[in-house]
C-alpha cells in the first residue's frame, strides 16, 4: 500500500454518505419579466425580514428570561454592526439579481467545500435568475444567523455551542429546498406528473407518521437472515439480557485465543454482519479466528430495573466466562464498539481489581468514549431539562423507545437525514432506495429507562468515569489507570457521535500497551470498512505521543482498510493455533445449539 508520512489527514465530508438521486437536467430558463421581479422581490425580501425579525426576538426572549450572568447585556454596536453588514450584504445581492452581468463573488459561486452542502447542487438553482435569488438570500440570511451567535459576548463554549447548534438546525429547516413553491425541481416533478409525486409523497409520510419514524429506504428490500447478518453460526447461550452467538470456523485452525465481540445494545448487531461483502465478523472468521458475538435484548418491561453494573456483569464478564470455560481457555480477545467500548472498560477494570485482569489477553476499542469532556454535538441534547423529558417518555414502560434515538442520531445530520428525505420522498415522492447500512439504522432497540438516564447523567453530563474513583460498579470505584490489558484503539477522523479528540483521550487513561489508529470516515463507516472495499484510509504513529496533534503531525497514512493492520496486532498477541474440533465447532463442545445465529433477540421489536 502507498504511505505517506507527515501528512495531517484531510477533511472527508463525505462520510457515511446516504444515496442521492441524481437531478434531472435542467430545462431552458426564460428571462424573469418585470412582474416577476415585483413579486419576487417582495417574497424574498419578506422572508429576509421575518428571519431576522426571528432572530432578534429569540435573543429579546432569551435576554427577558435568562439570569444576567448566563445572558449579559450586549454591546448595542454590534448589533448595530451586524444589522449594517446584514442590509449592505442585501442591497449588493438585488444589485447583482437586478444587473445579472454583475459577477458575483467568487466565494458563492458554490456552497463551501467545508460544508459538504449538496441541497443546491441542481444547476436550476443557478440557471433560473429566481431561484438563484431564492438561494443566495438564503444563504446569506443563513450565514448572518451563524455569525450573530459568534458575535454574542458573555456566553461560555458550551453555551455558545448549544445556540449554533439550534441556530443551524432552525436554518436547514427553513432551506427553501424544503417547500415546494420554492424548490424548482419540485415544481418540474409536479409539472411532469400532473401532481401525482405529491400525492406518493403525501402516501409516504402518513405512513411514516403511522410508524413514527421516518424511513429512509425500502422496508422491504432486507431481512435479518435473508440477506443481512448471514455468516453461519448457532445461538450456544441465552440469558434474560443477550445472546452469544458462535459462528462456524472457515479455516482448519484457529488461533488459539478466541474473540469475543460486545456490540453497543443501542444498536443491532449486525451492523458488524451486513452481508458477506461488509462483514467483519465473517471476515474475522475467515482470517482464522473463533468469533463470539453477544446479540443484546431490546428492553421491554421486564428490564425495568437494568442497569451499567448489568450490562458489565451479566453480560460482558458472563460472556467472557462462558467462552473460556466452553472452549477451556484461560483467556479471550475482546471488542468494545462505541458504548459497549467504553462498559468494556469498566469490565477491565474491574476485573485487574479482581485479580482476575488475565481472563482478557487484549481489548480493542472501536469509537468508544471514557472521557465526555469533549464528546461532541451529542452533549447538545442533554441538559436537566431534557433529562426529566426523557424520564416522564419512559415512566409507564421502564424503557426508552428507540424511535427517540434514531431521532435524536438524525437530528445531529438533519439535513442528509432528515430534510434529504423529506425532499426526495415527500416531495419528490421519490421511491425509496434499498440500502443496507440505512435499514440497520432504522432497525431501533429500546433501552432500558434506569441505564439511560444513568448514562446520560453520570458519564456525560458529570464525566465521572474520566476522575478515578467517582464512578462505581457493584461496589467498585472505577479507576481506568490500573487497566494494563493491551488495547488497540480506533477512532474515526469525521466521526460526529465519538469525536476523535474525545476517543483520543481513552489512551491517557490506561496503562498497559496502546495502538491508537485514526480511520478515515466516520462511526460506522470508519469501522465498516472491508479491505476489499479499498476505500478510505488509516493513519498510524509508531512513536510514543501525548496529544493528538502530536500523532497527526508525524502520522503515517495507508490506503484501504484498517482491518489487517488489526489481524497483525492480534496475531503478535498469539501466535498459537488450535485444530478445529470439539467445542472450536458450535454446538459441539457442553452448550449445545439453542437455534441459528443470527437468533432471535436481534428480530426482536
Amino acid at each position: 500500500m502507498a504511505k505517506s508520512k507527515g501528512t495531517k489527514p484531510p477533511r472527508d465530508p463525505a462520510q457515511d454518505p446516504a444515496p442521492e438521486p441524481k437531478p434531472d437536467p435542467a430545462p431552458a430558463s426564460a428571462a424573469p419579466s418585470l412582474e416577476d421581479i415585483q413579486h419576487w422581490t417582495g417574497i424574498v425580501g419578506q422572508a429576509q425580514q421575518q428571519m431576522m425579525e426571528h432572530m432578534a426576538g429569540a435573543l429579546t426572549a432569551a435576554a427577558d428570561t435568562a439570569p444576567a450572568k448566563t445572558f449579559p447585556m450586549q454591546d448595542p454596536a454590534v448589533f448595530l454592526r451586524a444589522q449594517a453588514e446584514f442590509w449592505q450584504d442585501s442591497m449588493a445581492l438585488w444589485q447583482r439579481f437586478l444587473t445579472p452581468a454583475t459577477p458575483a463573488p467568487a466565494a458563492e459561486a458554490s456552497p463551501p467545500p467545508k460544508t459538504g452542502d449538496r441541497r443546491f447542487a441542481a444547476p436550476q438553482w443557478r440557471d433560473n435568475p429566481v431561484f438563484d435569488m431564492i438561494r443566495q438570500s438564503y444563504l446569506m440570511v443563513t450565514d448572518h444567523l451563524l455569525k450573530g451567535v459568534d458575535q454574542l459576548s458573555g456566553l461560555d463554549d458550551r453555551q455558545r455551542e448549544k445556540l449554533r447548534f439550534a441556530t443551524t438546525a432552525f436554518a436547514d429547516a427553513m432551506s427553501p429546498t424544503n417547500f415546494a413553491l420554492t424548490n424548482p425541481l419540485v415544481l418540474e416533478k409536479t409539472v411532469e406528473t400532473r401532481g401525482q409525486n405529491l400525492v406518493k409523497g403525501l402516501e409516504h409520510m402518513l405512513a411514516d407518521i403511522g410508524r413514527g419514524q421516518l424511513t429512509h429506504t425500502d422496508p422491504t428490500a432486507f431481512e435479518i437472515g435473508r440477506n443481512l447478518a448471514m455468516t453461519p453460526g448457532k445461538v450456544v447461550r441465552e440469558t434474560p439480557l443477550y445472546q452469544l452467538i458462535q459462528y462456524t470456523p472457515a479455516t482448519e485452525k484457529v488461533g488459539a485465543i478466541p474473540l469475543v465481540i460486545f456490540p453497543p445494545w443501542i444498536n443491532r448487531f449486525y451492523i458488524l454482519d451486513l452481508n458477506p461483502e461488509k462483514s467483519f465478523i465473517r471476515w474475522a472468521v475467515e482470517q482464522g479466528l473463533t468469533v463470539f458475538v453477544v446479540s443484546w435484548k431490546s428492553a421491554d418491561a421486564t428490564m425495568v430495573d437494568v442497569t451499567m453494573d448489568d450490562y458489565i456483569l451479566r453480560g460482558q464478564v458472563d460472556a467472557i466466562d462462558t467462552v473460556r470455560d466452553l472452549l477451556d481457555v484461560p483467556a479471550v480477545h475482546t471488542i468494545g464498539y462505541c458504548v459497549a467500548g467504553t462498559a468494556l472498560a469498566c469490565t477491565l477494570a474491574i476485573l485487574t481489581e479482581r485479580g482476575q485482569a488475565d481472563k482478557v489477553a487484549s481489548a480493542t476499542f472501536f469509537t468508544a468514549q471514557v472521557d465526555f469532556d469533549q464528546a461532541g454535538e451529542l452533549t447538545m441534547f442533554i441538559d436537566d431539562e431534557q433529562l426529566a423529558m426523557l424520564g416522564k417518555l419512559s415512566a409507564e414502560t421502564g424503557y426508552l423507545d428507540g424511535r427517540y434515538m434514531a431521532l435524536t442520531f438524525n437530528l445531529l445530520r438533519g439535513r442528509d437525514l432528515i430534510w434529504n428525505y423529506v425532499v426526495n420522498n415527500y416531495l419528490l415522492g421519490q421511491d425509496y432506495p434499498p440500502f443496507d447500512l440505512l435499514h440497520w439504522n432504522g432497525d431501533t432497540t429500546n433501552l432500558p429507562a434506569k441505564w439511560h438516564q444513568a448514562y446520560l447523567t453520570d458519564l456525560y453530563r458529570d464525566n465521572k468515569l474520566a476522575r478515578a474513583g467517582e464512578y462505581v460498579i457493584d461496589g467498585t470505584p472505577i479507576d481506568l489507570s490500573v487497566i494494563h490489558t493491551p488495547a488497540y484503539i480506533q477512532a474515526g477522523r469525521e466521526d460526529h457521535i465519538a469525536p476523535v479528540e474525545s476517543v483520543f483521550k481513552l489512551t491517557r487513561h490506561l496503562s498497559g500497551p496502546v495502538r491508537f489508529v485514526l480511520a478515515g470516515s466516520g462511526h460506522i463507516a470508519g469501522v465498516v470498512n472491508p479491505p476489499s472495499a479499498t476505500k478510505y484510509q488509516y493513519w498510524v504513529n509508531e512513536a510514543k505521543v501525548d496529544t493528538l496533534d502530536a500523532f497527526v503531525a508525524d502520522a503515517t497514512e495507508t490506503k484501504g482498510s484498517w482491518w489487517p493492520d488489526w489481524r497483525r496486532w492480534i496475531a503478535a498477541l498469539d501466535g498459537e493455533t488450535v485444530a478445529v474440533d470439539g467445542a472450536r465447532i458450535p454446538g459441539e463442545g457442553k452448550l449445545p445449539a439453542i437455534e441459528d445465529a443470527p437468533g432471535r433477540y436481534v428480530r426482536t421489536r
